[in-house]
């Protein structure tokens, strides 16, 4: 039953990422499909229509697997690294720097999320 729920989870998520792609392309809009697809999922998640719950285990299951992904362009990279020789490598720093900063951020917003969530269940409680 745990893995038809998180093969359904993957679903709702590569459906959003799907309509995101088709509303890309037909809007011709610069923004890539996948981000707006993220944008829905969210917009969703605001308005209560879509709980975190409903794409949890999903989530959590290409979140483990993310480093295997990773691999094919960490290996395109170590392939081309002549491409990289010239201004290319600074190319690594700005990747390394965003990166840092991408989960700085990211921590940042949860931990304000998981202090707000914890308040509304003191209140609640009380």
């Amino acid at each position: 039953m745990d893995v038809i729920r998180t093969i359904l989870h993957i679903a709702i998520l590569y459906g959003f990422y799907v309509l995101g792609s088709w509303i890309q392309e037909l809007f011709n809009l610069v923004i890539p499909g996948s981000i707006i697809g993220m944008l829905l999922l969210l917009f969703l998640f605001f308005t209560k229509v879509l709980t975190p719950k409903m794409v949890e285990r999903g989530a959590v299951s290409l979140l483990s697997h993310m480093p295997i992904l990773f691999l094919p362009i960490t290996i395109g990279i170590i392939e081309f690294l002549d491409v990289l020789s010239g201004g290319g490598v600074l190319l690594i720093f700005v990747a390394l720097i965003s990166t840092v900063i991408v989960m700085v951020v990211s921590s940042l917003v949860s931990q304000i999320l998981a202090k707000r969530r914890e308040r509304q269940l003191e209140r609640m409680v009380d």
